[in-house]
Order: structure tokens, then sequence, then C-alpha cells
């Protein structure tokens, strides 16, 4: 029988998943997966689903992505009021070490080890060996990191690039736009290209064109776009894959991403067909003077199974100790 003494966890806006390795390997199994709204703390599902376990594991060593900054060791989700202390964690489960880092550093942390068959080609374009990756994928929210290569392989960059400013490229976008500003103060990347965007945009929309607002989730709007039941639905999710290919134009070319673009998230990876064919890849290029770099560099759809699940994992190599927040 495996001896399980480590535990990886993903935290997203919406679910949190759990795993278990042996102190060998990197890849989590006993994987499980719970809705936030379900439980009071983290702690409450870390506790539950250890108790789960047929054989009751000895944790020793855990790690854990959340979708939010990692700052120091007091830990709030951006989209839920979910909220922890690390050290807390630690001595509540007796863990003798602990490590916290953001859920898309721990995303970008899995490309690497990515296979061939769970990679979604997207356009044309060929990878440069050993130039910077970058990486974004909407969910919940919109998550934003990259790779850089160094002399001891690729490392992770943690930044919170999806609360970057949107500007409107017409009249009609302008006037969607300015729903945004006028509510927050700030037309953020996010506030489109997420689940809770996508509810809040439609509503917009409905509203320019004097029609019902009533809300509609985002699994809502995708599906009656994709059977052509809604022309409001369709225009939102028109616009959301050219601002995702704007966006994630403008992470290629700053952080000079010849290595590619990858995208993750709860939403892209279920688009299918109809990603490929939409405005996505015609927005990512173009770029003016810089379109022919644009249609150089290759965009894949991460379609592999618990990716920031295995990232995490991976987060506990020594070659990333000054990562995130640690314990331990």
């Amino acid at each position: 029988m495996p001896v399980y003494s480590r535990l990886a966890l993903d935290i997203g806006g919406t679910n949190v998943r759990l795993g278990l390795l042996t102190a060998d390997s990197l890849l989590p199994q006993h994987i499980r997966g719970y809705r936030i709204d379900d439980f009071a703390s983290l702690a409450d599902v870390i506790a539950l689903y250890l108790a789960q376990q047929d054989e009751q594991p000895v944790i020793q060593e855990a790690a854990i992505a959340v979708a939010t900054p990692i700052t120091g060791d007091h830990i709030k989700l951006t989209n839920h009021d979910w909220n922890f202390s690390v050290a807390d964690i630690q001595r509540r489960f007796a863990f003798k070490r602990l490590k916290v880092v953001n859920d898309f550093t721990a995303l970008a942390l899995s490309i690497p080890w990515l296979q061939t068959a769970e990679l979604q080609l997207v356009g044309a374009g060929v990878a440069e060996p050993d130039a910077a990756i970058a990486l974004l994928g909407s969910g919940t929210g919109l998550g934003v990191s990259g790779l850089v290569h160094t002399a001891e392989g690729y490392f992770p960059l943690s930044g919170e690039g999806g609360h970057v400013t949107l500007g409107a490229r017409n009249a009609r976008e302008l006037s969607i736009f300015a729903h945004f500003w006028q509510k927050y103060g700030h037309m953020s990347a996010e506030r489109l290209l997420s689940g809770t965007g996508l509810t809040e945009f439609y509503q917009v929309i409905r509203r320019l064109d004097g029609l019902d607002d009533t809300a509609l989730r985002p699994e809502e709007i995708t599906a009656r776009t994709l059977d052509g039941r809604c022309a409001s639905c369709a225009e939102v999710m028109a616009l959301f894959c050219e601002w995702l290919g704007i966006v994630a134009a403008n992470l290629v070319l700053s952080l000079g991403a010849g290595g590619g673009l990858y995208i993750g998230g709860g939403i892209v990876p279920k688009l299918g067909d109809y990603f490929m064919q939409s405005g996505f890849r015609q927005a990512f290029e173009t770029k003016g003077r810089f379109t022919a770099f644009m249609r150089a560099v290759p965009v894949y759809i991460i379609q592999a199974e618990q990716p920031a699940l295995r990232g995490a994992a991976y987060a506990l190599d020594a070659r990333f100790d000054r990562l995130g927040v640690g314990c331990g």
C-alpha cells in the first residue's frame, strides 16, 4: 500500500480540490472536490477530506494553491469571503511544512510537465526554446502568470494581471464599459473575462438594448450562445473571445513570450469548436507592427486533469522554497 505523506490543495473562487501524494511522487491521487460555499472554513474541508480516506494518512508536507495574491500569513480569497492563517493551518494539522502559492503560479508550474495530448493548439505558431511563456485563464476570476527560463529551469511569475485596465475599441464597447467605470471606477479585464463578469456584461447589454435584464449564470450564457437561442448571449461571448485575445496578446508582448501562450481556467477549455472558430486568434494577432511576431506565437488550451493541483505539488520542490509563503 502507498504511504501518503503529502497533501496538495487547489482553492478557486468556487471549488476546492484536494489530493494525496507519496513522499517520492508529484502526482496527486485520491482527488476529491468540494464546493467552498458548503464549508465555513478551509480547516473544515481538510478535516473532512482526511477523515474520508480509507487509510488515515499522516501528512508531513502540504501545498496550497489559492486564487488570491500571496503577501503574508493571512490569506483572503479575492472572489470569496474565505480567509485563513497559514501558521494556524500548519498547527491545526501538525504539518511539518506548509507552502501556499497563488493558483495561477501553481498552474504555471505544471506547464513544463504537460503532455502533448493534454494541450489543444489554437491557430499556428512554433514555440521558441527557452523563451518566456505566458499563461492566463478565466474561471470565477481571471488568473494571469507566466514562466521565465533560468539556469535551473523555468521559474513561475506571481502577479495580478487580471486587473489590468481595458479600453474600448468602438462606440458600442464604450457604452458597455461606461457602466463599469461608473460603478467601479475601473474597467478591469476580470470584469469581462470571468464567470462573474459574463453575468454582469449580459445584463448591461440587455439594458442598453431595452430588454429584460434578468441575470443568467455563465453556463446559461454559454449554452444559449452555442444553440443560437440568444443574440445578447452571442454578443457577450463574441466580446469575451475577442478581448481574451487582446489581453493575452498584451501579456505575450509584455513578457516577450515566444515560448507560447497557455490558456487554463474553467471557461475556455469547455467552449470547444466555438472558441476555435471565434475571433480570439485574429484579435490575438492584430498588433500593428508586431502582427508578424504574434502570428509566430503558439497558443495552447490546457485540457489536462487538475493541472493546478499538480502544480501545487510541484511547489514543494526545493527550487521553489522562496516562492509564495511557507511555514516549517
